[in-house]
């Protein structure tokens, strides 16, 4: 016989681990490098990205 997996339930804290800081709207922004300019506006653009739920948020200078 091959090897036996135990399949246990995730528990519910670890299932939404961080998602209701993100709903309360109390995200954890990261600035992402590698897309600093607007080709469509031509203004430089800081792209931030939150760590927990991927959300983007876009601020021009």
């Amino acid at each position: 016989m091959g090897d036996v997996i135990p399949f246990k339930r995730p528990k519910i804290s670890e299932k939404h681990k961080g998602n209701t800081l993100c709903r309360s709207g109390f995200h954890k922004w990261l600035i992402i490098t590698s897309q600093q300019f607007d080709v469509m506006q031509g203004k430089l653009v800081t792209v931030y990205q939150c760590k927990r739920c991927g959300k983007l948020k876009r601020v021009l200078k």
